[in-house]
């Protein structure tokens, strides 16, 4: 049976999962899992469909783009142990950043990476690493074609107002404008929207993509009209690790009375702010919810306040609200989060049954509600399979 493997690449890990596609595309992976502690202590955990796990050390290599290779060698060589009798007929890969001219799902070459290579500096975190993967997957199999699929392209239909910043026409004409992320998310959840709310589908909808990596979606008839993410990834609400939106002013500030410059910046707006720097313990929302220091308190407490703020923002670009959807890791999971993010948008007509919202249902709104809540589960991976199927499929 054909097959199609789906890779996501951090910088220290490698999430996968491989999707039979014959005689069609079955959404639930056969084999899921990561390879974590990439660069230092390796260890790649999986589970099968019918619930085995494994857990086992990955030798670790020297030099950045060796230690994708070598990680994805020792993937192939135990998928071949696995005996699950399928073939690898293409390999779909999720990239952050497809620009302006990469709004669709595209077969990959070297031509094609040279491009991505450009965006590199607008999402540092991600890119390098999505496109190693790439390069190593085409030196260990060059036989199997490759799909790129962009976390941008889902906000191309954003107007031209949505994603204009107010800068000097020359900067914006050279590409400076909002591209917004976590498409592959919101495309995946839009999609289901139909099922889980009917009608209120095609109305003005917000999803909130709330993980380590956080940002929300307005959708008019199930198309992005606005995001709060823009340039990077870095930009709306607050993260794990990452500021959120910040005035530049601060940025200013710190460059000339700190001497803080673009390195110390990047490490500061990335890796050093968000839930970890507000609370001074963690990035991980479990963690803060249950912790009774006063600083988790209080970057939790940031966290929702600044969800109902662009909650407030996204409904006026979607011109009205008749849907709140969370989705992601703390979206999905956090049901104190759900529950204090209603409570600060009530004015908005949102108004949750707290029974429903602790015990995870689909459909959390109370019965007074004039919006509609669901808790959606993203399956991003599902959706680079389904991305590449149809690009090899040609349709």
């Amino acid at each position: 049976m054909k097959a199609v493997l789906v890779l996501n690449a951090g910088s220290s890990s490698l999430k996968f999962a491989l999707f039979e596609c014959e005689p069609e595309l079955d959404a639930i992976p056969v084999i899921s899992g990561q390879i974590e502690g990439i660069g230092a202590t390796p260890v790649l955990s999986a589970k099968t469909l019918n619930g085995a796990r494994f857990q086992e050390a990955v030798k670790s290599v020297a030099g950045q783009s060796e230690q994708h290779r070598a990680a994805l060698d020792h993937l192939f060589a135990w998928l071949d142990t696995q005996e699950v009798g399928l073939e690898i007929i293409a390999a779909g890969h999720r990239i952050v950043h497809g620009g302006e001219r990469y709004s669709a799902p595209v077969l990959l070459d070297e031509a094609v990476l040279r491009d991505l290579d450009a965006f590199v500096p607008l999402a540092p975190l991600h890119q390098p690493h999505n496109l190693r993967a790439v390069r190593a997957v085409a030196a260990l199999m060059p036989h199997i074609p490759q799909v790129g699929c962009f976390d941008t392209a889902f906000h191309r239909t954003q107007p031209p107002v949505a994603q204009a910043f107010a800068l000097p026409r020359a900067i914006t004409a050279e590409g400076v404008k909002r591209y917004g992320f976590h498409g592959l998310s919101y495309d995946y959840v839009s999609r289901q929207l139909p099922e889980v709310i009917g009608e209120r589908a095609r109305g003005a909808v917000v999803i909130a993509h709330l993980g380590n990596g956080a940002s929300m979606c307005a959708l008019r008839d199930g198309k992005s009209v606005a995001s709060t993410m823009g340039f990077t990834a870095v930009e709306g609400l607050m993260m794990g690790t990452r500021t959120g939106s910040i005035d530049p002013g601060v940025l200013l500030y710190l460059m000339t009375e700190k001497g803080m410059d673009a390195k110390a910046l990047t490490n500061l707006l990335y890796k050093e702010s968000g839930l970890l720097g507000v609370s001074g313990i963690s990035h991980d929302m479990r963690t803060l919810l249950a912790s009774d220091a006063p600083s988790a308190h209080e970057a939790v407490e940031l966290f929702c306040y600044r969800i109902a703020r662009e909650l407030g923002s996204l409904a006026a670009a979607a011109g009205g609200l008749d849907a709140l959807v969370f989705t992601g890791g703390i979206g999905e999971h956090a049901a104190p989060v759900r529950e204090k993010v209603a409570a600060l948008s009530r004015w908005l007509g949102i108004e949750i049954d707290s029974a429903a919202n602790t015990a995870g249902a689909l459909r959390i709104e109370s019965a007074q509600s004039r919006v509609a809540v669901a808790v959606v589960p993203t399956n991003e991976e599902g959706m680079i399979a389904r991305y590449a199927v149809e690009l090899l499929n040609g349709k």
